[in-house]
C-alpha cells in the first residue's frame, strides 16, 4: 500500500509561479512511490476562519470542509509548499490549515518553500515549522528552498539547468526523510494508540 500524502499549496495570486513547485512536488512524490494529492487553497476557497471544523455539530460543516477533514485524517503525512510574503507565510495556506486541528495530529509534515529572493522562502519555512509543530505534526528536518522558480522549473514544473538539478538533489533527500517518518508514524500508530 502506498503512503498517502497531501501536498498543500496556498497562493491566491492570479499569476502563480509557485504552482510549478507544487506540481513538481506531487509528480515527484508519486514517481517515488507515494500516493500524493494536491490540495490547492485557492480552489477550495474556504472562508476566512470563523468556525473551525470541530466547532460544527456532526454533519453540519460545509461539504468542502467535511471532505478535506476526511482526507487529512486518512493521510500518512503532509507537504506544505509555501511562498514567502514579507518574511511570513502565505495567508491563504495559513487560513486553510487553521480550519483544522486534531485532524493533523501524530503525522509528519515537510516544508517546501520559495521566494523571489536568494533565500528561497526560508523565513516562511521557519514560521511554518513553529505553526505545524503547534498543530501536532512532526516536522522533518530536511527542507527544500527555491530562490528563483523561473530558473529552476519551467511552466510545466519540469527542472531547468543547474538550478533544477539542485532542486532534484534536495528533493530526493527531503522525500527520503519524510518517507522514513511516514513509515515510523504509521507503525507507531498501529502499535499504540496516540495518547490524545
Amino acid at each position: 500500500m502506498s503512503d498517502q500524502l497531501l501536498v498543500f499549496y496556498g497562493s491566491y495570486r492570479s499569476d502563480r509561479t509557485g504552482i510549478r513547485l507544487a506540481d513538481y512536488a506531487v509528480r515527484t512524490l508519486n514517481l517515488r512511490g507515494f500516493k500524493a494529492e494536491l490540495i490547492d487553497a485557492r480552489a477550495l476557497a474556504l472562508p476566512m476562519l470563523n468556525r473551525m471544523y470541530k466547532e460544527y455539530a456532526p454533519g453540519e460543516a460545509p461539504e468542502v470542509m467535511e471532505t478535506l477533514a476526511r482526507k487529512i485524517r486518512r493521510a500518512d503525512g503532509f507537504v506544505f509548499v509555501t511562498g514567502e510574503y514579507n518574511r511570513g507565510p502565505q495567508p491563504g495556506l495559513k487560513n486553510l490549515t487553521d480550519h483544522f486541528l486534531e485532524e493533523w495530529f501524530w503525522r509528519p509534515a515537510g516544508i517546501v518553500s520559495y521566494s523571489a529572493g536568494r533565500l528561497g522562502g526560508t523565513y516562511a519555512a521557519e514560521a511554518w515549522h513553529a505553526t505545524l509543530s503547534e498543530m501536532g505534526m512532526i516536522v522533518v528536518s530536511s527542507r527544500v528552498s527555491v530562490g528563483n522558480l523561473e530558473s529552476t522549473l519551467d511552466e510545466h514544473g519540469q527542472p531547468l539547468g543547474d538550478d533544477g538539478a539542485s532542486l532534484e538533489r534536495a528533493f530526493k533527500r527531503f522525500t527520503d526523510d519524510l518517507g522514513w517518518w511516514v513509515q515510523a508514524g504509521r507503525r507507531q500508530r498501529d502499535y499504540r494508540r496516540p495518547p490524545f
